[in-house]
This record gives structure tokens, sequence and C-alpha cells, in this order.
């Protein structure tokens, strides 16, 4: 049998590629508490989130964590236990406002923490009021930085050294921090299933719900083949399953294609319709996810939902979803990964046969207990 292109990340070891050493804070350095920036998108969002909860168990019960983020992922934030606060800006790519400043000044924190790499965060921060800022040595900002941590730079065409969210563990472990099991924080849903009616309920309480990842907002080289993702939904489906497809409303094109020829009646296209409370409740109640090197992908390996992932020209020793529960696809060419938005050919992504992928799906059914139906006539 045919050995399946997997590549299986492994985070017991927390050590990035470079290790620092550790400074404690102090009381006198917390003060009222720390507020993090997080990234800017979703799945490094995610990432980071080991690191967030390592942070706040560094603080004293009287202390709060704080996060900076833009909108769009207030929602996430909001139902982690570890989270005491958050500051939200509509647009990531701009200088913030009065307002964020002064929002973030009133909160009287004793140091902040960089989760990304911006020089215009850095100087925000500061005139915020922020005695103490920590980050990545990136953009020239290490001036700003009370201690600034560098990482080596990544070799063209080669694996990572280290996966993302070790880096961000690896600059909270030089702070004080506990990281040597790191862990997701805990995601408080118990409220959100009620206020879901009509398809998202339905959907949210199917025992064989499969869910479709089939977009990716870094580009297209990202996605696998809508018809192999048709192919994987058409097997669900004669197994006595139902299938979505999740995304923003920028890929509602990439779910129709999917979904095309099948039956409308066990099939429902979300993308663009679930905001991020909805599509949390739908990712931890479903069966499987199979997704493309995503958002919703980490998303849902944060939640305990298992998977399957098909990486193409981005790097799984960097970004895999921090979970054991998830099989990767991936297949290591010469070329890769080269991190294209657009390739003119795919090889790499489409290295990956429905055949391999459906052969993972069975797998994770075995593994997780997820108990298909017998094969239904056409």
């Amino acid at each position: 049998m045919r050995k399946l292109p997997t590549y299986q990340a492994e985070f017991r070891n927390w050590n990035a590629d470079a290790k620092f050493p550790a400074r404690k804070l102090e009381e006198h350095d917390w003060h009222n508490g720390l507020v993090v920036r997080m990234p800017n998108h979703l799945g490094d969002a995610v990432m980071a989130l080991p690191a967030l909860r390592a942070l706040k168990a560094l603080l004293p019960a009287t202390c709060g964590l704080y996060v900076i983020t833009p909108k769009a992922l207030r929602q996430l934030y909001a139902v982690l236990e570890c989270v005491d606060g958050v500051v939200c800006f509509k647009s990531p790519h701009s200088w913030w406002s009065f307002r964020n400043i002064r929002d973030i000044h009133a909160l009287r924190m004793g140091a902040a923490v960089l989760f990304n790499n911006s020089l215009r965060d850095t100087i925000s921060l500061r005139l915020a009021g922020l005695p103490r800022v920590y980050g990545a040595a990136k953009r020239g900002r290490s001036i700003l930085l009370t201690r600034s941590f560098r990482f080596p730079e990544r070799r063209s065409r080669e694996l990572a050294g280290a996966h993302q969210a070790k880096r961000c563990l690896a600059i909270a472990a030089a702070l004080g921090a506990e990281v040597e099991n790191p862990r997701m924080p805990e995601f408080d849903l118990s409220q959100m299933l009620v206020p879901l009616t009509g398809t998202l309920c339905a959907l949210a309480r199917h025992p064989l719900h499969l869910i479709l990842a089939a977009g990716a907002a870094y580009g297209e080289a990202k996605r696998w083949p809508e018809e192999n993702f048709r192919t994987v939904a058409r097997y669900w489906l004669r197994h006595g399953g139902v299938v979505s497809v999740v995304g923003s409303a920028a890929e509602r094109e990439v779910g129709d294609a999917v979904l095309a020829d099948l039956p409308c009646e066990r099939c429902c296209n979300l993308c663009g319709v679930t905001t991020l409370n909805s599509l949390m409740v739908l990712l931890k109640n479903a069966a499987l996810c199979v997704a493309n090197d995503s958002g919703v992908m980490h998303l849902a390996a944060a939640l305990g939902t298992p998977g399957v992932a098909v990486f193409g020209p981005t790097d799984p020793a960097a970004t895999a979803p921090v979970s054991d529960k998830w099989l990767l696809l991936y297949k290591k060419l010469p070329c890769g990964p080269c991190f294209k938005r657009v390739c003119p050919d795919n090889r790499c992504i489409r290295a990956i046969t429905p055949a391999l992928a459906l052969r993972a799906v069975r797998e994770q059914c075995l593994r997780y207990g997820v108990r298909l139906q017998k094969r239904q006539p056409r």
C-alpha cells in the first residue's frame, strides 16, 4: 500500500529555533497586568493562543490580561477564559486612532507583549504610555523595545526549524512563563448553541457533519482544487453524512463550485454566512474537518475537532495545526516551500490526490470513532 505523503509536527517539545534566558517579570513589571498585541489573521492568532495562556498563568489573580486585536477577531477572545478584556481597532494596517491609544493608556498596564512584527504598533504602545514593551527584533524596532528577541531567518525552500506557535512560546518563556507543556486555552462555548436556529442549528447537532474549508485568504496557490473537495464531499454523503463549506464571503463562489451537482438538501454553502461565534460552534460539534492551510484549519484544531489538512506552497513545519488530532497531507518538492500566492502549475498541492485524502479521512474516522453508515446507492 502506498504510504501517505504526511507531515506530522511535534509539539511536546516546545523549544523554538532560538531560546532566550528567562527573566521573570516581577510585581512592579506587570502593575495591573499585561496587554498583548495579537496577530491580525485568524490562523496566526490561534497559533499564538498557547503562549497567551502561558502569560495569563504567569500573572497573579489580581492582574488582568488584555489583548489588542482587529475588530473581526473580537469574538475569538470573548470566549477565552484566560482573557480579561479586549481592545479593538477597525483596520489592522493603519495607525491606531487617538481613541485606541487612550483606551490602552487607561488600562494602566505595566507591560506589553507583541506577537506580531509591526513597528507601527510598537510606536503606538509607547505613545499609550506602556513602560515595558517586549517582542521580536523586527523592522528596526529593537530600540523601542525593553527587550527584543532575535530568531533565525527562514532559509529559502527549506522547512522551518520551529513552529510559529513555539516562537510565541519562546517569548513567553523568556518572560518567566511556564511552557513545558503548552496547551490551548479553554473555549467557553456553552451559551452559543442555543441562539443558533434553522440550518446552523441542524448542522451543529448532526452527528455526521463534515466541514470543508476549501478557501484560503493567502492566495489561489494554497487551494486544493474544488473538484477534489467535491470528491470528498460525495464520499461523505454516500455514507450518510451532511456537508457544509465554510469561509469568507469572498469565497462564496468556491463553496458553490465544491457543492456543484451534489444534493442540496444535505449540503450547505456557509461561506460569508456564519459569524465567528457560530463558526466556532459548528467546528466544535463537527465530526471531521477537511481544510486547506487556513484560519479555519487552525480554529478547528484549537477547538479539538479532528481533521485532515492539505498543504501546498506553505510550510507545515511552521504552520501545522496545533493539535495531535490532525493528519497533514504534504508533498515536499525541490521548489518548496515557495509561499507563492499564484503558481503556474500548483504541482505540490495537486500531488495530493482525492484517493490519498479519502484514505486519510477513513483513518481519522477509525481513530476518533466517527461511525459512517454503509455505502448508499447512487
